[in-house]
């Protein structure tokens, strides 16, 4: 009774450690169905007994022949186990025994390629609200791209485990999973014919902070302060146990007691958490991440900022920490993170609200100096009207691309649109350099170029004529004899026809560093 009462007022994460188990017992991101990470040792963990042997086979499902890999692991004495598979080439399906006390039995696995996707809104939206719905409703059958969504469970501590299963991508399946992260496993599994595991973890309307681990505060000093406010909270709150849980099991007895004598019941004391809403720092890395850590994956996919469209160039910062916040924990090296650039959405055009997304934009961009990085720029397929665009087709696609390029060794796959350079002053214009010209620079609609402005010593910005010339932009204004700064795509509404030939589009840019503004 005591203890079904404890795990009623949510204190498992204290007692998980000296929890007797009586069985091995696996979480939930092991199920049937799963992909796990091909050409890698993949990582099986659980719980058993103190001192119980496991054994872990893998086999393939025909009958009658002998185990692919064998290995046993001998639980400590918390009860926690780990393992790692033998690297695998890509293919399935395979049967996954663990065998103690009793044994599990995982069907139906495919070892290929895995990534996690992450975010706000824009990622969490489904499949049934993008564009053409019925028609790729209808069209989704892949039972080799394998779907796992994690609910939305904010949490102060770190949890072990989620509610989900693996499921095959049929009609029935696709509907409400994450737009963006079907295109892009879709496209994937177009171009590399191997299984693909989608980890769907999201959350419309959230900041970046509840989706970064503390260790990801703490290695980047302009975040000192939320790394304190996370480190106090969490000392506040191991110190104020001790009473808490007197209280508790003072209500234990008096509940256990008017139980007995139909007395009236009392409310529970409140043991809530400070970290527990889903608006504070580390609530959903610990609900929503932490418990599929280190679970094999090829990288991740992050679409957020909407949420934090205010907060300028702090937002790199932001990104740095949630970027080697992740690969820190994960353990797993500079994993692959791909992230997707802000559309264009009228936020405000107040007190120079116009401006704040751009800034946003320049802080993505900046992030792309992180080893292993890569940005699919939206400008060109976005509503202003609508900070949630439906093409969520195209936003898939242009991540794949990054995926393709960089970690599946496709050398003919151009990935990015055009990113700022350098410039140079040649009189009374500016002439622009850019990266990932592609094969070559042009207009999207064959209309002059939109969205670029042009500054003098007055530091007054008026709308500038762009010229394509070979792989550079020359820029110019007649009423800018003296030009000494560009910039492109400024404003939050700002959708510029600025593309490469492969009809990627330019990233937003100011030519001033921000020191100097």
């Amino acid at each position: 009774m005591e203890l079904t009462l404890l795990f009623l007022i949510g204190f498992l994460p204290l007692f998980i450690g000296s929890l007797a188990f009586a069985e091995v017992i696996l979480p939930r991101v092991f199920g049937s169905n799963m992909v796990l990470q091909r050409d890698m040792q993949a990582p099986i963990w659980g719980w058993a007994p103190p001192g119980e042997e496991i054994t872990i086979t893998l086999s393939t499902e025909a009958e009658d022949v002998e185990p692919l890999s064998t290995i046993t692991a001998v639980a400590d004495a918390d009860g926690n186990w780990q393992i790692k598979l033998p690297a695998m080439a890509a293919g399935g399906p395979y049967t996954l025994r663990i065998t103690g006390s009793n044994t599990l039995e995982l069907t139906n696995v495919l070892f290929g390629e895995v990534w996690v996707c992450s975010g706000q809104s824009n990622m969490e939206w489904p499949v049934s609200i993008s564009n053409d719905n019925e028609a790729e409703i209808a069209a989704a059958m892949y039972p080799k791209i394998r779907l796992f969504h994690i609910p939305k469970v904010p949490s102060g501590l770190p949890q072990q485990d989620v509610e989900a299963d693996w499921y095959e991508t049929s009609p029935e399946t696709i509907p409400n999973f994450s737009a963006v992260a079907y295109y892009f496993g879709r496209k994937l599994y177009k171009n590399l014919d191997v299984p693909i595991g989608l980890i769907n973890t999201s959350w419309g309307g959230t900041l970046i902070e509840p989706w970064t681990p503390p260790v990801g505060f703490a290695g980047v000093p302009a975040l000192a302060s939320i790394s304190k406010e996370v480190e106090d909270i969490q000392a506040h709150h191991r110190s104020q146990l001790p009473e808490k849980t007197n209280a508790i099991e003072a209500w234990i007895a008096e509940t256990r007691k008017a139980l007995e004598t139909d007395a009236q019941l009392k409310p529970m004391p409140d043991n809530t958490h400070p970290l527990t809403d889903a608006g504070r720092p580390t609530a959903l890395y610990n609900g929503m991440v932490h418990p599929i850590i280190p679970y094999g994956i090829r990288g991740a996919l992050w679409y957020q900022g909407e949420s934090n469209h205010q907060d300028g160039r702090i937002y790199h910062e932001k990104m740095k920490a949630l970027i080697n916040g992740w690969r820190e924990v994960w353990g797993q090296g500079d994993f692959p993170f791909y992230f997707v650039q802000l559309a264009p959405f009228n936020y405000s055009n107040q007190d120079g609200g116009q401006f704040f997304l751009p800034q946003i934009w320049e802080a993505q961009t900046e992030t792309l100096v992180l080893p292993n990085t890569g940005m699919a720029v939206t400008t060109d397929i976005g509503d202003p009207r609508d900070v949630h665009p439906r093409n969520k087709q195209e936003v898939g696609r242009r991540l794949a691309l990054w995926a393709l390029a960089k970690d599946y060794g496709r050398d003919d796959v151009t990935y990015s649109g055009p990113l700022y350079k350098s410039m140079t002053v040649e009189g009374n214009t500016i002439r622009l350099t850019f990266d990932h010209v592609g094969s070559g620079l042009t207009s999207q609609d064959e209309k002059p170029l939109t969205w670029f402005e042009i500054v003098g010593d007055d530091k007054q910005f008026v709308e500038a004529q762009a010229t394509i010339d070979g792989d550079t932009i020359v820029v110019s204004s007649e009423g800018v004899e003296t030009p000494v700064a560009v910039r492109f795509g400024w404003h939050q509404s700002a959708e510029p026809n600025f593309v490469n030939k492969e009809g990627l589009p330019a990233s937003p840019f100011h030519t001033t560093p921000l020191s100097e503004r």
